[in-house]
């Protein structure tokens, strides 16, 4: 046996990386395929698609997760469905505009009482005003 023969550290590397399995990839247009399959098929049939693909049922979690959100916008690498720009505006509007509501409410509770305090004081007012009946 001579030094040719025998193999090299990059052989082994090779060799080793070859046994291991490879991962699997699907395309979005298969996920969006199995999954309506899935949510089609009745219960005792659900198993059998699973089976029949290979797959498991966290597959399926993971893909609706990142499947198509609201809107029909795919989620982000992260998970996140991206929202529309004018969407987080009407949302931040929205909310001001509830705040600002809630204000003027006790604004108008505010005003309210202080005008029945000025009612108040000016019937005590005119009472003092007049003399003091004489009960002779």
């Amino acid at each position: 046996m001579t030094m040719a023969d025998l193999p090299t550290v990059d052989d082994v590397a090779v060799a080793a990386r070859a046994d291991r399995p490879k991962r699997r990839r699907f395309t979005q247009e298969y996920k969006d395929r199995i999954l309506a399959e899935y949510e089609a098929a009745e219960r005792g049939e659900r198993g059998e698609i699973l089976r029949r693909e290979g797959l498991y049922t966290s597959h399926l979690v993971e893909w609706r997760r990142t499947s198509a959100g609201p809107g029909g916008q795919r989620a982000a690498a992260g998970g996140r469905v991206r929202k529309d720009p004018r969407d987080a505006q009407i949302e931040a509007l929205t909310a001001r505009a509830s705040k600002a509501e809630a204000e003027l409410a006790r604004t108008r509770a505010a005003l309210d009482l202080v005008g029945k305090a000025h009612a108040l004081l000016e019937t005590l007012s005119e009472s003092a005003d007049t003399p003091p009946r004489s009960t002779r």
